[in-house]
């Protein structure tokens, strides 16, 4: 429950809310992330990787893929993995397809979803297990996964005490989330020491559902410099923590041919 939320969540988090036509994508090409994941006791309970890459026939297409998986102890206890692949238009920013697939305990999951905002529906499809396809009325804004959400905020620039709403899709359902900036903190990480924004999604506008109506809390910090990272997420249940802290970071191609000239 914890990794599959985490992994979500920091995929959903590169990719967010309500993202506008021409809005500023949460990643660039090229563009690299790992994070450290730990659960309660168990400091190396797994890792999560996201990388972006342009694509598509004009590379009019951005995206963006996630793996996570358990490792060590947790892995003996709790055998985990997953891939997620967002596909975003360039001139837009609009998500167009997300395709989400997972091993749980030897239990395969695979689905995808495409986005019609002519029509304002998503088709679902369930690969594994097979089901027919569904429709799902997408509600108002633009929807992301979680972690693309908490990605995009980057370049919000939001301060203490300001809030933004943000449109999640978590497997077949859309979340409706306001994301509120709480304050600051100093977070250490691998990478370096960071001043960064702390964010807490909060389900303002609707009746808590999932994981928010069982009581969880989910954090994401922001570093207040150039790249404003994500330097770390945590999802907080009654069984336990989990937290993702940033490990390794490549910047986007662009970025870094700029820093060698």
């Amino acid at each position: 429950m914890i990794f599959r939320a985490l992994s979500c969540f920091l995929f959903l988090l590169v990719t967010l809310p309500v993202i506008r036509a021409s809005a500023a994508l949460p990643l660039g090409d090229g563009e690299h992330l790992t994070y450290r994941v730990s659960w309660a006791i168990v400091p190396g309970a797994g890792e999560i990787k996201i990388d972006a890459r342009h694509a598509g026939t004009n590379e009019d297409r951005l995206v963006i893929t996630s793996s996570t998986r358990t490792r060590g102890l947790a892995k003996l206890l709790l055998p985990f993995q997953a891939q997620a692949e967002s596909t975003f238009d360039l001139e837009s920013g609009h998500l167009l397809a997300l395709h989400e697939k997972a091993i749980t305990r030897a239990k395969p999951t695979e689905h995808r979803v495409t986005f019609d905002y002519n029509k304002r529906e998503a088709a679902y499809l369930s690969h594994v297990p097979p089901a027919p396809a569904r429709s799902l009325p997408i509600p108002s804004g633009d929807p992301v996964d979680l972690i693309m959400a908490l990605l995009q905020t980057r370049t919000w620039n939001l301060k203490p005490g300001e809030k933004r709403d943000a449109l999640v899709l978590f497997d077949d359902d859309f979340y409706e989330l306001t994301i509120h900036a709480t304050g600051y903190e100093s977070v250490r990480t691998p990478v370096g020491t960071f001043n960064a924004l702390v964010l807490e999604p909060r389900m303002d506008k609707t009746a808590p559902k999932g994981m928010f109506k069982r009581g969880s809390t989910v954090r994401v910090w922001i570093a207040q410099d150039d790249h404003r990272l994500p330097v770390r997420f945590e999802v907080e249940f009654k069984i336990g923590t989990g937290t993702a802290t940033l490990e390794a970071y490549r910047p986007p191609t662009a970025a870094a041919a700029g820093n060698k000239k």
